[in-house]
Formats: C-alpha cells, sequence, structure tokens
C-alpha cells in the first residue's frame, strides 16, 4: 500500500483501487484551483491505467465537500481579475464532464456536507454513498449564482417537479431524502463505512462495477418507513412524501412569479411551517439567481450533460464579469464575508428582472477578446454505461 501527500489532495493506492481524501477539513473541503486540477489529473491517469479498477472519493472530517472556494473567487473578481475566476469555473466542469462520462467505477462517500461544487465532483459518478450524516444542498440562490458544476443535468432529472424545488430554494436534503430522490445511490450507516472501504478494496479480477454493486447493496441499510431505526425517523418520511404532492403542483409553474404564487395559495388553503419556510427561502433569494436557475433546469431536462455544462459555463461568465447583476459578489459579502445576511440585490424584485436580462446570461460573452465557449475534452470509444450515470 502507498500514500501520497498532496497536501489538498490525499491519494492512496490499492492493489486495484485508488483512494482519493479531499484534505482541506477547516475549510469544509471546498474546491481550490490546485485540489480541482489534481483531481483531473488523477481523474484522467486512472482511467488509462488498466491495474485501476475503482476510484473511492471522501473527504476528510465532516464534510464531503462544501463547494468551489468561493473566497478565492470574490476575491478576484474584486481585483478585475473574472475571467480567472471563469477560467476556474470553467476547469471545473471540465473535471465534472470526465466524471459524467467516466469508464471506470467512482464511488463516492457523502459522510458529512455536500453542497454547490462538492455535489459536481459526485453526482456525476457511478455510485454515491449517503450516511446518517450527510446533508446537501445546492444555496447557489442565496449568493447570487445559480445551481452549476452540472446541476441542470442532474436536477432535471430527479422525479416530478423535485429538481426546481431543491435549485431554487436551496433546501437541505438528508441521507435518506437524498437515496430516496435519486441523488444517492445508497445508505449505509457511517459505523460500517470502514468496512465498506476494506471490502471494496478486494476488488481483484471481477468486474468491478458489478462487484462493487454486490458489496454497496449488502452494506446498504434501506429507509423502510416501517422499519424503526436510530437514522430514520417514519414521521420525517411521511411528511417528505406528502410535500412532494405541493412541490409538483407549484414548481410544475412557467415562472418564478407563478411559482411563488401558487405556494402562497397553498398556504393560505392549509397553514404549514415548511411551505411558509420555502416561500421565505426564495424571497429572501436573488431574483436575478432565482430566473436564471429555473430558466437553466427547465433547458437541462431537453439537454445532455455536456451541453448543459457548456451552457452553464456561459452563464457564469455573465455572473462572473458582473456585466448583468452584480448579485453574486453582493451575495457572497452579505452571507459569507460580512455575514449580515442582508444582500442589497439589484435588480431588488422579480418583476425588475426582465426576460431580455435573463436571455443575455444564456448567450456568448460576445464583447470579450478571446472568449469562448468551453470545450470539453473529447471522450471517445466510451460504453453507453459510461455516460448518464443518473
Amino acid at each position: 500500500m502507498a500514500v501520497e501527500s498532496h497536501s489538498q489532495i490525499l491519494v492512496e493506492e490499492k492493489p486495484s483501487v485508488r483512494i482519493l481524501t479531499l484534505n482541506r477539513p477547516k475549510q469544509l473541503n471546498a474546491l481550490s484551483l490546485n485540489m480541482v486540477t489534481r483531481l483531473l489529473q488523477l481523474f484522467l491517469a486512472f482511467e488509462v491505467d488498466s491495474t485501476v479498477k475503482l476510484v473511492i472519493l471522501k473527504g476528510q472530517g465532516r464534510a464531503f465537500c462544501a463547494g468551489g472556494d468561493v473566497s478565492a473567487v470574490v476575491r478576484d473578481i474584486g481585483l478585475g481579475k473574472w475571467r480567472r475566476s471563469a477560467d476556474f469555473m470553467s476547469l471545473e466542469y471540465t473535471l465534472n464532464y470526465v466524471m459524467a462520462t467516466y469508464c471506470k467505477a467512482q464511488i463516492s462517500i457523502l459522510n458529512g456536507i455536500v453542497m454547490g461544487g462538492g455535489a459536481g465532483v459526485c453526482v456525476h459518478g457511478r455510485f454515491r454513498i449517503a450516511t446518517e450524516n450527510t446533508v446537501f444542498a445546492m444555496p447557489e440562490t442565496a449568493l447570487g449564482l445559480f445551481p452549476d458544476v452540472g446541476a441542470s443535468y442532474f436536477l432535471s432529472r430527479l422525479s416530478g417537479f423535485f429538481g426546481e424545488y431543491v435549485g431554487l430554494t436551496g433546501a437541505r436534503l438528508n441521507g435518506a431524502e437524498m437515496l430516496a430522490c435519486g441523488l444517492a445511490t445508497h445508505f449505509v450507516p457511517s459505523t460500517r463505512l470502514t468496512a465498506l472501504q476494506a471490502d471494496l478494496c478486494k476488488v481483484g479480477s471481477s468486474d468491478p462495477v458489478t462487484f462493487a454493486s454486490t458489496i454497496l447493496d449488502a452494506y446498504t441499510q434501506h429507509t423502510h418507513p416501517e422499519r424503526q431505526s436510530a437514522f430514520f425517523s417514519y414521521l420525517a418520511i411521511y411528511f417528505s412524501l406528502c410535500r412532494l404532492d405541493v412541490i409538483n403542483r407549484c414548481f410544475s409553474r412557467r415562472t418564478i412569479e407563478e411559482i411563488m404564487s401558487a405556494l402562497e395559495i397553498e398556504a393560505t388553503h392549509k397553514p404549514d411551517d415548511w411551505i411558509s419556510a420555502t416561500i421565505g427561502a426564495l424571497k429572501k433569494a436573488s431574483p436575478a439567481s432565482l430566473k436564471i436557475t429555473l430558466r437553466s433546469i427547465r433547458e437541462g431536462r431537453v439537454q445532455g450533460v455536456g451541453q448543459c455544462l457548456i451552457r452553464e459555463d456561459r452563464m457564469v461568465s455573465h455572473v462572473m464579469k458582473g456585466d448583468i447583476s452584480k448579485d453574486f459578489v453582493e451575495g457572497c459579502r452579505a452571507i459569507l464575508i460580512d455575514k449580515d445576511r442582508n444582500p442589497k440585490w439589484e435588480p431588488r424584485r422579480l418583476e425588475d428582472m426582465k426576460d431580455i436580462m435573463v436571455e443575455q446570461y444564456f448567450k456568448r460573452v460576445e464583447e470579450e477578446d478571446g472568449w469562448e465557449d468551453l470545450k470539453l475534452p473529447p471522450r471517445k470509444h466510451l460504453p453507453a454505461s459510461a455516460i448518464a450515470k443518473l
């Protein structure tokens, strides 16, 4: 066994398995430029290494990965170097695409916080293991951003309009809810993760996908309501299921304004703390972010993962440039830097975010010298099973 320390990415070599650990625990394993660069290098190297059959990805400490290193991105924008921030995002999207089209099995162990960019480095992989410690969210609309890293692809493929709900509100999901909606493939109690990893490393000459699936199925604890356990309560699951009808009725609407109106009608007919909290989350979010997020997820329903990432790269370039709205910098100031939690959005109201402004986010950044659409790496001779893991 060999362990290679690249400080922010730890690499453990087993005979047929590579175990990668995101290693910035004090920053909740937020992805830095060095981490994204190194992960991309490693995944591409492992793909052509015939001795590697499985890649396990996990996080050090109480988070799997809380997202991208937003502080560094905002700092670059403040220095007038928005292109550098946009380049970082493009590299991250390239990593997401490689993971989404990976021909070997990626197993992500999500024993803690999974947010934003953290979702991008796990959801596109073959196996996603939730635990009782898992907390998942896409909180971008509260920061003046939008769910990216291929979220318009994977959120749009969730049942009904659950993806719109998760992406627009930043709602937090636990491990059971991740499994129920399909964002996780398995649920394993955290006390069994060490044994699980040891068994996965015994892959040998077996077919790796079949082997991993068999092992994971043996360790998985299913979230049946009738099974009382330390990790799930019947009531929590029951109320989650009851909410799906409201989610589908409201979040299927054509516009954000119509979604808000539908939720307010629901609240009038049947007062409910969850509905009130959902309305509150939407009212606190950036109006610009809400509108571009809804359109992004809707477009993602009919696009492949590569098309989604290329479109999201256009969108994030406009966000970084701040040519339409500067809400991203303001949101990060209010939520992450000054922490007054009182962002001054501009436009301030949904009705002031006109369709022509939304449209601009989806267009090329034409006036920028040297700016090009994201060019994803060629992925030739891949089996059909390597594409679209969800």
